[in-house]
């Protein structure tokens, strides 16, 4: 009769393989640099983004500046206008001046 026997000795038995950590050493070190990469290239994207994002702020503010600027100068070209034409023609300035107060009125009246 033949009687099977169990092996006793811990290293062999044990689940956890006392090689394991020097073998998860280089995997853990790969998943360290991989990651130090991504975020290299994250950081260098966003850097590109931010300066984009910059420079695309810097132009939308000086655009709108000079659309200020050509604003007021036809304001005040159109102001100039405005006021010779109500010193030339007063009785139009003020049938215009009576049209759009009773226009005012009548919207305002009507909410």
């Amino acid at each position: 009769m033949a009687t099977a026997t169990t092996n006793t000795n811990p290293s062999t038995n044990s689940k956890v393989d006392p090689k394991a950590p020097n073998s998860e050493a280089p995997l853990t070190d790969k998943a360290t640099s991989a990651a130090h990469n991504a975020v290299d290239a994250l950081s260098t994207r966003a850097a590109t983004a931010e300066q984009s994002i910059r420079e695309g702020a810097s132009s939308s503010a000086e655009t709108l500046s000079e659309k200020q600027q050509v604003a007021r100068e036809k304001l005040n070209q159109y102001s100039g206008k405005t006021r010779k034409f109500a010193a030339e023609n007063p009785l139009a300035t003020a049938g215009i001046a009576f049209a759009a107060g009773m226009l005012v009125s009548a919207l305002v009246r009507n909410k």
